[in-house]
């Protein structure tokens, strides 16, 4: 189907915590085969890979050395190729993680591009000279902390980089930058992937007058752990340029049948708006994955909103919704204090399922996966190391999945290259038996995959006050009690309780339960009992 990405449902691996074949503690493009028939069980369209390209792993694989070659950490292309037709005969599309806004310093063009001012790369990063006192260009900071400038002696120049100093920025307004990077994912359409998670794809160009950002009005020096989030990143990112550069992307896909293209859109004053605009028409993203509900904000006001905003600037965009991923805390541990872990799991999925849109969940979700508590010894990640204690990084959520009770939990036979601690295996797949939150998951998926409305239906939220979410997706209703205590609504005579549910219908009174939900027919009107 040409458009199997439209209110899909992807799951996204973490390859280095998914399944190791060999004992090094690193999970690997064999293992992730060999539990393909896990992923397929839960109903979902696609799986989305986070990188497995050659790299010097500075940033677990996000900064890229050779981008058209698999690491041997994680196979071979060959075992590339096996995963691939694994999943097509399961019926799973495969999206690979690009990571095109910055390479690794490693990488051959980047060393070539640093020797000297006048190389055939001289210009493919973004070089630029000192102030007259030495200082960098402007105020850019970067995500990982500190300056987003880094000295380099060699050409007595700095070059930007947004996240690690060994992540330097392509220069994207260079033609032949385009080109090549166009080049490297027409290797992968060739080889059989049905799409791309395009990382960071607001980033990609950057002000070539070297602006300075001015201040995030939001935010104070008091109130944030990174100076990072204290600009407003008009400048070093979200340019106008970068438009044209998503339709020459949309352009390549579309030679291919049936490719997509996700792109991530980390950013946290408009998102709503690039997100609109970076998926307006047929000639630009497929989707667009959202930060939004990735936060601690847990109420009625802020999934109504977020969805609303989206769909009266893109009434014809699709989002893709997410709760977690490998970059933040789990849902069930940030929203905490709503709820039980299992409990907010199985009212999680219901949620999602009934959201407009894509959907994309994070490995270990389904098991009603916590946020393991890591150690200052036990932190592989740099940002950890930059902000900690106040920020841990994020390993919390990139610790192994956990497949049974045993020693290393199925993972591996090794040592795991994160700890698994018993909160984390306590919620192990073998474990989930009749009224988990892994039979919650299918039984979810599955009425969202049978019922129209919540595949193709348009959206029209009730007026209900919080703890209370509630909408209409064409003629089925949708009700969630985002609180730890009972809520009791009327709703129109003649309702039924249809589909997945934690709530009783007594005529027409509906009592939700703390975290409970109801999709129901028959039923045009909701209010507090």
């Amino acid at each position: 189907m040409q458009d199997w990405w439209r209110n899909s449902v992807t799951y996204q691996i973490y390859p280095r915590s998914f399944q190791d074949s060999t004992g090094n503690g690193i999970g690997d493009l064999p293992g992730i085969t060999a539990r393909l028939d896990h992923v397929a069980s839960l109903g979902v369209d696609a799986i989305w890979l986070s990188p497995v390209f050659t790299s010097p792993m500075a940033d677990m694989g996000y900064d890229v050395s050779g981008y058209t070659d698999i690491d041997p950490l994680f196979g071979t292309l060959a075992d590339f190729d096996a995963l691939l037709a694994r999943a097509h005969g399961l019926g799973l599309k495969v999206i690979i993680d690009q990571v095109l806004s910055h390479s690794s310093d490693q990488h051959p063009f980047f060393i070539e591009s640093r020797s000297n001012r006048d190389n055939p790369k001289a210009d493919w990063y973004v070089w630029v000279d000192p102030r007259p006192d030495g200082t960098p260009p402007n105020n850019w900071v970067s995500v990982f902390g500190g300056s987003a400038w880094e000295w380099d002696a060699r050409r007595r120049q700095y070059y930007l980089h947004n996240f690690l100093a060994s992540q330097p920025d392509f220069n994207f307004h260079n033609p032949d930058v385009q080109d090549w990077l166009l080049c490297t994912m027409r290797f992968w359409l060739e080889r059989g992937v049905d799409g791309f998670r395009l990382d960071t794809v607001n980033f990609y160009f950057h002000d070539q007058k070297l602006r300075s950002n001015p201040p995030d009005p939001r935010n104070t020096a008091a109130s944030r752990v990174n100076p990072y989030d204290m600009q407003d990143h008009l400048y070093s990112k979200n340019r106008p340029e970068n438009l044209a550069f998503l339709e020459r992307m949309r352009a390549l896909t579309d030679e291919y049948d049936a490719r997509a293209m996700v792109g991530e859109v980390g950013e946290s004053r408009r998102a709503g708006q690039i997100m609109a605009e970076y998926t307006a028409g047929k000639t630009r993203l497929h989707m667009a994955y959202s930060f939004d509900m990735l936060g601690p904000e847990f109420t009625a006001e802020h999934f109504r909103q977020k969805i609303e905003s989206f769909y009266a600037a893109a009434p014809n965009g699709c989002p893709c919704w997410s709760f977690s991923n490998h970059d933040v805390i789990r849902h069930v541990t940030r929203w905490a204090e709503y709820g039980t872990p299992e409990a907010l799991a199985k009212q999680a999925i219901a949620m999602l399922a009934g959201f407009e849109g894509s959907l994309c969940l994070y490995q270990g979700e389904e098991l009603g996966q916590t946020e393991t508590d890591i150690l200052y010894a036990e932190l592989t990640d740099p940002p950890g190391f930059k902000f900690w204690p106040d920020y841990k990084g994020r390993d919390g959520c990139r610790t192994p999945m956990v497949w049974d009770d045993s020693a290393e939990a199925g993972f591996t036979t090794g040592t795991p290259w994160l700890p698994i601690k018993p909160p984390q295996q306590a919620r192990n797949v073998a474990g989930q038996g009749a009224g988990s939150v892994l039979e919650a998951y299918r039984e979810t998926l599955a009425f969202r995959r049978k019922t129209p409305a919540l595949r193709h239906g348009k959206t029209r939220f009730l007026g209900l006050p919080e703890p209370l979410l509630g909408f209409l997706r064409d003629d089925l209703m949708c009700l969630y009690n985002l609180s730890t205590a009972p809520q009791a609504l009327n709703v129109t005579t003649g309702a039924n309780l249809t589909g997945p549910n934690r709530a009783t219908l007594t005529g027409a009174t509906l009592t939700l339960p703390a975290n409970g939900f109801a999709f129901i027919t028959g039923a045009t009107a909701a209010k507090p009992a």
